[in-house]
């Protein structure tokens, strides 16, 4: 694997805990009771603002990573990509932050199931 692919790669992964945090951070947020009084609108800018950064490594993640400006993935293997490790950043994320979220043999399954789809995207 060369090295516009390993950057694209971790650069994905830091986009997604950005993303994590952005999508489900409001609701920790909430859990310890510090945007408990704030209207909805304001979580919403706090998520804004965060997914800002999540941007800020996606759209150049993509950029090097796509075949169509010299990276090494199609855009169907870069979303396959992005999806696993979404689900990977995602569920270390819940497992370490959000205590009382477990997981079963029917995540563990799905999981696989997107190796799997990683597999086949790229296969000839």
């Amino acid at each position: 694997m060369g090295t516009r692919a390993i950057l694209t790669i971790l650069m994905l992964v830091v986009s997604n805990v950005f993303m994590t945090f952005a999508w489900y951070g409001n609701l920790k947020l909430q859990e310890m009771k510090i945007s408990s009084d704030w209207p909805l609108i304001l979580v919403i800018l706090f998520s804004w603002g965060i997914a800002l950064f999540e941007y800020c490594f996606m759209i150049p993640a993509n950029r090097m990573g796509s075949q169509i400006m010299g990276g090494p993935f199609s855009l169907v293997q870069l979303k396959v990509i992005q999806e696993v490790v979404s689900i990977m950043v995602f569920s270390g994320i819940v497992t370490l932050v959000f205590k009382g979220q477990s997981f079963h043999w029917n995540h563990l399954a799905a999981f696989v199931c997107l190796v799997l789809a990683v597999y086949f995207v790229f296969k000839k």
